[in-house]
């Protein structure tokens, strides 16, 4: 059996990978992977704009064994867009190939419970949470933290989706239903000033590698628009920077990875105030709030991204300058003839046909000051 842990040999130019996924961020770690002379192939249920890029592709359910292990015959290491991959998925691709990051870190990350409780073990702050299996349960939760406070399904929820705000006099069995009357998760509600994101690389040899910490804003629980570097002390931004570094080794991560944090205020004594980062969510992969080192880092995420899971050296994480990145949701994309006109705009759009509401359809990065 393959060990996800370790490629020996590294990956060489001219090798084909295997990414899980079609969307966006597989077609920019695609085309991260082309300007280093390696070829990607697409393995998903249905065609996305990965495929446009992409040298191969297929198309198959995640259920189908048969055609996973076709598909991780063909490729050097597979790696994944998005963090939702059945667990047998993972299991039979790792048979054939190295699947990195591991299944461990899919496991930790697909789960908000084990999450919350993976990072609280090592001793890392989180907002307060207990486990919710049925509406009793929840009755119980909330007495212990509170209203308001937000109830999440422990599974597949992103962009606000499977979740919901336990508010004062709401009636819980409704709100249980509400999320589907699955297992959930009830977190209590952090008090935080900015809402931040620090994307790292640790590599094969356990290097590791952070960028800046990322500034972001959310607009319908979509992420609106990302600041780099964001407005923090030193001090915080050394801590988030290393909470990051202590959750990659404990995972023994391989590949890019991305935390969402919150900065929080506390009144001292003196008056002073004392800054801290409290983890919310752990994504392990390419992240949107990423997309602005395409055009504001001497390596973009995806490239990072890639040289890890080949076994390569990382790259240098250093900013260009202050860098903003806006995303396109929906109907925005509509503006990409003006955007295109503006000759401080680097436009990306991501080939999908139909914009919807909510949906991301392309990102707008800026040099904001040159440094």
């Amino acid at each position: 059996m393959a060990n996800g842990t370790h490629i020996r040999p590294p990956v060489i130019p001219g090798a084909v990978i295997g990414i899980l996924g079609s969307g966006q961020l597989g077609r920019m770690l695609a085309m991260a992977a082309a300007r280093l002379g390696i070829k990607c192939h697409i393995y998903a249920p249905e065609p996305g704009p990965a495929f446009d890029v992409a040298a191969f592709h297929t198309i198959g359910s995640y259920e189908d064994e048969a055609a996973l292990a076709d598909f991780a015959d063909k490729v050097a290491v597979v790696t994944y867009e998005f963090e939702n991959v059945p667990a047998r998925a993972a299991e039979v691709l790792a048979a054939h190939c190295p699947v990195l990051p591991d299944w461990n870190a899919l496991a930790t990350s697909q789960d908000r419970l084990a999450e919350k409780q993976f990072v609280q073990k090592l001793g890392i702050e989180t907002a307060p949470f207990a486990a919710v299996d049925d509406s009793g349960s929840l009755a119980r939760a909330v007495a212990q933290i509170g209203r308001p406070s937000i109830l999440k399904t422990r599974r597949f929820g992103y962009d606000g989706k499977g979740q919901t705000t336990i508010r004062p006099g709401s009636d819980l069995a409704v709100d249980f239903r509400s999320v589907g009357s699955v297992p959930c998760i009830l977190e209590g509600v952090v008090p935080f000033v900015r809402e931040l994101s620090v994307i790292a690389a640790r590599s094969v040899s356990g290097s590791f590698a952070a960028f800046d910490v990322c500034e972001n804003e959310h607009e319908n629980h979509i992420l609106s628009r990302t600041i780099v570097p964001a407005t923090l002390s030193d001090d915080a931004s050394s801590q988030a920077i290393d909470i990051v570094h202590r959750i990659m080794d404990a995972l023994k991560y391989i590949g890019v990875i991305t935390v969402e944090m919150f900065l929080v205020e506390e009144k001292l004594a003196d008056g002073s105030k004392r800054e801290r980062v409290i983890v919310n969510e752990i994504a392990p992969r390419v992240h949107n709030s990423g997309h602005w080192t395409i055009d504001g880092a001497t390596t973009s995420q995806f490239e990072q991204h890639i040289r890890a899971i080949c076994g390569w050296p990382l790259g240098s994480t250093l900013r260009h300058g202050r860098i903003e990145m806006r995303n396109l949701i929906g109907e925005d994309t509509n503006r990409w003839r003006d955007i295109l006109g503006d000759s401080g705009a680097c436009l990306h759009l991501y080939g999908k046909h139909e914009a919807r509401p909510g949906r991301k359809m392309g990102h707008v990065t800026r040099v904001l000051l040159k440094e």
